[in-house]
């Protein structure tokens, strides 16, 4: 109980977040694409080109991105074509993406810090890279086919400056070139930024929504299956033959691992749905309700994992 109570606590401030992205929203006419718009085409590249910058690169760590990258790569894809049938609409489009990644960043990097070891919560946040990088290429593209033709998605994708921001870091790290000290608080500051706004996101995506058309039980129960049972399932299976058969990977990679798969639904479901006119309301919904059932179903499953 001790753990729930002071995630509870810990975590109480992004909720707030997402109650004033609302009222902002509704009752100030704050423009919600603006916001959308600064997340992946400012505050976004800032975050990733800096926190690539900040790490040591080894096999480790290189195995997270690239794991995580092709596991909700190959999770959206199958969804996009086995539920083909279900839905007509972009609503589809959205729910691949979603099913794909999880919100690591607004909602796990303060989880990481609340958890995890300082030196690990770098690790977790090297991590997030790749959630980053696969909601801003399979995840755009998946997206905005429910509005896009195939070419017209990949342009879209080939103009994103995050996916530049990422070569551009990791290149700069390799050469030997580490973030100056001067700049490091000027960073942060941007981690913050981002980590509200993303929050605020989601209320601002409840604007407008419609409880008869935009409560989909079917939705929602793929959605909850694939991000609360598959994700965990999948990273408890790849730690158990690690663990027993291969000794690749350390115990901090586990942990970040887990963390990894039992975070709610991502915030950029609503944003890149509110940016590409894809069921934002739908989508805003089943997020939102997916951070909610978060706050007693991570203390659970942590504890059930045997804590960190």
């Amino acid at each position: 109980m001790t753990l729930f109570f002071t995630l509870l606590g810990k975590i109480a401030p992004l909720y707030l977040n997402i109650f004033i992205g609302y009222i902002l929203a509704h009752y100030f006419k704050v423009k919600r694409d603006y916001v959308a718009f600064i997340l992946i085409y400012i505050l976004g590249p800032f975050v990733v080109f800096f926190a690539t910058l900040s790490i040591n690169i080894n096999l480790q760590l290189i195995f997270l991105p690239v794991f995580v990258f092709m596991l909700g790569s190959a999770i959206a894809f199958f969804i996009l074509h086995h539920y083909k049938a279900h839905w007509k609409d972009p609503s589809l489009n959205t729910l691949a993406f979603t099913c794909g990644t999880g919100n690591t960043g607004y909602f796990g990097i303060p989880l990481a810090m609340i958890l995890l070891e300082p030196q690990v919560v770098n690790i977790f946040i090297f991590a997030t890279m790749a959630s980053l990088l696969y909601e801003n290429t399979t995840g755009f593209f998946v997206t905005a086919k429910g509005n896009f033709t195939a070419k017209q998605s990949l342009i879209k994708v080939a103009k994103l400056p995050l996916l530049y921001a990422f070569i551009f870091g990791v290149t700069l790290n390799i050469l030997g070139i580490r973030t100056p000290e001067v700049v490091v608080p000027y960073f942060e500051s941007f981690k913050w930024a981002y980590g509200i706004l993303g929050m605020m996101m989601l209320g601002m995506g409840m604007k407008g929504f419609d409880l008869e058309h935009d409560f989909d039980k079917k939705y929602i129960k793929v959605a909850y299956f694939y991000k609360f049972i598959l994700w965990p399932a999948i990273i408890l299976a790849i730690i158990f033959l690690d663990n027993n058969l291969f000794h690749f990977l350390s115990e901090d990679i586990y942990k970040v691992l887990f963390l990894f798969s039992i975070v709610p639904l991502a915030g950029n479901t609503v944003t890149l749905a509110i940016l590409l006119k894809a069921k934002p309301e739908k989508a805003s919904f089943t997020v939102l309700l997916s951070t909610l059932i978060s706050v007693v179903y991570i203390p659970l499953v942590l504890y059930w994992y045997g804590g960190f």
